[in-house]
């Protein structure tokens, strides 16, 4: 099984409110769109996080997956290596460790390849994944927490 992933990430601050959105196309010809916003987060988290979430609705094993990101702080860490070599030293002085772990463990499940694309040039489908993050993030009626954030953002607060 084929299928491309476009994905995005969006923030209003950083951090603040965010969101995500991915577009995920199969060689089928079947198109399915995700979307969620949360209260507080940011950037990166939100670009990293459409990656996962896209990935963990496909059903089979092994699957041959296409990932289009404008994130190089994603598609670099792991086309680079470096999420391996940050898994071997347990993530020590990595943001997003949580994140990072999810992603490696669904990752592992499929045979992923990443492609950085420029954002806001046009890409059809890229331009889609930015306007669906967007709109999470600005709709708070339907937020989520983003425990994994706001758990780091609270050590040392009592």
């Amino acid at each position: 099984m084929k299928i491309r992933i476009y994905t995005d990430g969006s923030s209003k601050g950083n951090p603040g409110p965010g969101g995500y959105g991915a577009v995920m196309l199969s060689e089928q010809g079947h198109r399915r769109e995700l979307a969620q916003g949360f209260r507080k987060t940011t950037n990166n988290r939100m670009e990293l996080l459409s990656v996962i979430v896209a990935l963990e609705t496909i059903k089979a094993d092994d699957a041959l997956v296409t990932v289009y990101s404008d994130s190089k702080y994603v598609v670099d860490a792991v086309e680079k290596k470096w999420v391996f070599k940050w898994e071997k030293k347990f993530f020590e002085n990595k943001k997003n460790p949580d994140l990072w772990k999810r992603f490696l463990k669904i990752y592992r499940q499929h045979i992923v390849r990443f492609i950085w694309v420029k954002g806001h040039a046009n890409n059809v489908e890229n331009e889609r994944c930015d306007r669906l993050a967007v709109a999470a993030a600005c709709a708070s009626d339907r937020h989520l927490i983003d425990k994994g954030f706001e758990a780091s953002q609270n050590k040392g607060m009592l």
